[in-house]
């Protein structure tokens, strides 16, 4: 009986060791990593690409584990059956807006999406979902912190960070896109803060912006139309920081220090 509860409990302390060290090697000093949900599909971008860019570049440069839920369907009109449930966003540290769903304009439905952020989830909007959720209100853009409704030719965009002093852009040079969207800027809301514009031959418009909606942290960009732009080491910096400043996990916990990891799109 004693031999029998000895190797009882060294077993029981070799299994302690051995998750232990799983932990450690999967989470550096037992940080958890924050769970964040992306939401990627509808009209006019490569999504189905898109979507493994972020994943595994924001996964590479963030304690994060990213959950993708993705729609095929490539029109204006495309929805996500997660965001017919009361409670979509449970269990999430943050929700990555990646849609383009224009038609979408079913008021009970984008209330649902934005009744999460009003109850403190943080959000980072990606390029198109400036252009979502036209229902005749401005609740939408009020969320974003900004309001568009189109943009010009696909040109190079020169971005300028206006806020150097600001988290989220500390550290970012100043680049120039390959051919791109320049978003036009009808309203920037009192509650946003621009960090930087993009300039498009002789116009010049916001393109990165941090948004308090409510209690709630919101960081934006329009910038990310083409593959080779979301794909770029420069682009997944500016998105992992304002994620994690959104999170209020903007430390160097959070932050990997990762040198030219992204995933080129070809």
């Amino acid at each position: 009986m004693t031999i029998r509860l000895s190797w009882t409990l060294w077993a029981a302390c070799l299994a302690a060791v051995v998750s232990g060290r799983a932990v450690q090697a999967g989470e550096p000093g037992g940080l958890k990593p924050l769970k964040a949900l992306l939401l990627a599909g509808g009209c006019c971008h490569d999504y189905n690409k898109q979507k493994e860019l972020l994943k595994q570049g924001l996964e590479a440069r963030a304690h994060l584990d990213v959950t993708v839920v993705y729609t095929s369907d490539g029109s204006t009109k495309a929805r996500f059956d997660v965001y017919a449930k009361p409670d979509w966003a449970k269990g999430y540290d943050v929700i990555i807006h990646d849609e383009c769903t224009s038609d979408v304009k079913d008021l009970p439905y984008v209330e649902n999406i934005l009744n999460a952020h009003k109850g403190g989830i943080p959000a980072v909007n990606l390029h198109c979902a400036m252009h979502c959720y036209r229902t005749g209100t401005d609740d939408w853009f009020r969320f974003v912190g900004l309001q568009s409704t189109g943009h010009g030719p696909q040109l190079p965009i020169e971005i300028t960070f206006t806020k150097k002093d600001h988290a989220v852009t500390a550290g970012l040079e100043n680049w120039t896109t390959i051919k791109e969207e320049l978003y036009n800027n009808i309203k920037v809301m009192d509650t946003a803060t621009p960090l930087a514009l993009g300039k498009q031959a002789d116009k010049e418009f916001v393109v990165a912006w941090v948004n308090q909606f409510g209690a709630t942290r919101v960081f934006s960009t329009t910038i990310g139309h083409n593959n080779e732009t979301v794909g770029d080491p420069r682009y997944l910096d500016l998105v992992s920081r304002g994620l994690l400043w959104s999170c209020d996990k903007l430390n160097d916990n959070y932050l990997k220090p990762v040198a030219n990891t992204a995933t080129s799109a070809k």
